[in-house]
């Protein structure tokens, strides 16, 4: 499943980070967060490789 805006992809890298401990769980915040306890790393590496060209910066929530 492809990042849907540029805000999700960040997101999920900043996850993904955290998750391969690169980054300290407790720097996580909002979605990341959230992304980070309930999504696999490869879940998360598929959102965080998404191509960022054409990308809205966020999602509408429709």
């Amino acid at each position: 499943m492809p990042a849907k805006s540029k805000a999700q992809q960040m997101a999920a890298g900043a996850a993904l980070a955290a998750k391969r401990g690169e980054k300290k769980k407790s720097e996580l915040k909002g979605a990341s967060k959230s992304m980070e306890k309930s999504m696999t790393e490869e879940e998360l590496e598929e959102l965080a490789s998404t191509k960022r060209k054409g990308k809205k910066e966020h999602a509408s929530k429709s």
